[in-house]
């Protein structure tokens, strides 16, 4: 059977091509925006940090056959809890850092970290990662120095001797983030009040007062627990003075700052780095002082 072959081109070698002409008055279709993805670490790698340094130094402890659920007063001095007769007796100031990271049971950790990751998510787009980790460090150290100042006068360090000395036959140890984590909520309190963030104000409202109840209601709790009645029923101690430490030292921290968000990256850095100095400079002055009334 014959067939019936197309035209073949020009050169014969097949069909002609069809050209189509472009219309010079056409609109072009818009193209679809195509947003990369923000990986999961970028968007709070500070906070990520913070939360890994404590399970971490938790899983440590773990290692070394530290009881997960109630580790002994000696277990947490030797991982670096603070204690009021080590600093101002033995001169361990290195604790004030120290015991931040260190906590005292699975349980303990759990709800500090809760907290920890819930505010840091918040802080962290207002305040960058930089300003995480400093207002994380500097409002815990607040909270402890408080702490050792609160205890060195309550337990009367002048009176204990310092030969052969036990801080532990006079003064409890302390640990864990909540300074810090209180610390942190006080400086979203003052952040959160700028008018410049580009949220709602109604939502910018709610998410202030949240932050406000937070802080509130846990030093409530925090009292509550520390009644001689309740503690001794429970057999829980919560360290008020590094909660209210850190929380002051937090919105002293922000006074002078402004968010990183809905400001110029210049103005925002400066007043960081003055918020940073200040908090610094008052710490050591703090500390100095505290060593000269009590040490």
């Amino acid at each position: 059977m014959s067939s019936v072959l197309p035209p073949s081109g020009p050169d014969g070698s097949g069909p002609e091509p069809e050209i189509l002409w472009a219309d010079p008055d056409a609109v072009p279709a818009p193209q679809p925006v195509v947003r990369r993805k923000r990986s999961f670490w970028s968007t709070a790698p500070a906070t990520y940090v913070l939360v890994g340094i404590n399970v971490a130094v938790f899983l440590l402890m773990l290692l070394r056959h530290v009881s997960g659920v109630s580790p002994s007063p000696e277990q947490l001095m030797h991982w670096g809890a603070n204690n009021a007769g080590s600093v101002l007796v033995q001169g361990e100031w290195w604790r004030i850092v120290t015991a931040m990271f260190v906590h005292v049971g699975i349980i303990h950790l759990a709800t500090n970290m809760w907290c920890l990751w819930n505010l840091g998510l918040l802080a962290e787009p207002l305040m960058g990662s930089f300003g995480v980790i400093a207002v994380y460090v500097l409002t815990g150290a607040a909270g402890n120095l408080l702490s050792v100042l609160w205890n060195g006068v309550v337990y009367n360090v002048t009176k204990v001797p310092h030969l052969g000395f036990d801080p532990l036959v006079y003064f409890p140890p302390g640990a864990g983030a909540s300074g810090a984590v209180f610390g942190i909520a006080g400086a979203l309190i003052v952040l959160l009040k700028s008018p410049r963030l580009p949220v709602p104000p109604d939502e910018l409202k709610r998410l202030r007062k949240s932050v406000i109840y937070f802080a509130a209601i846990n030093l409530v709790i925090g009292l509550t627990i520390s009644l001689p009645y309740v503690s001794s029923k429970t057999g829980i101690s919560v360290d008020n003075s590094a909660h209210l430490g850190g929380v002051l030292c937090g919105l002293l921290f922000a006074a002078p700052m402004v968010p990183r968000i809905g400001n110029a990256k210049a103005v925002f850095l400066t007043r960081l780095q003055v918020a940073v100095g200040m908090i610094v400079g008052i710490l050591v002055l703090f500390g100095f002082y505290i060593s000269r009334v009590l040490g």
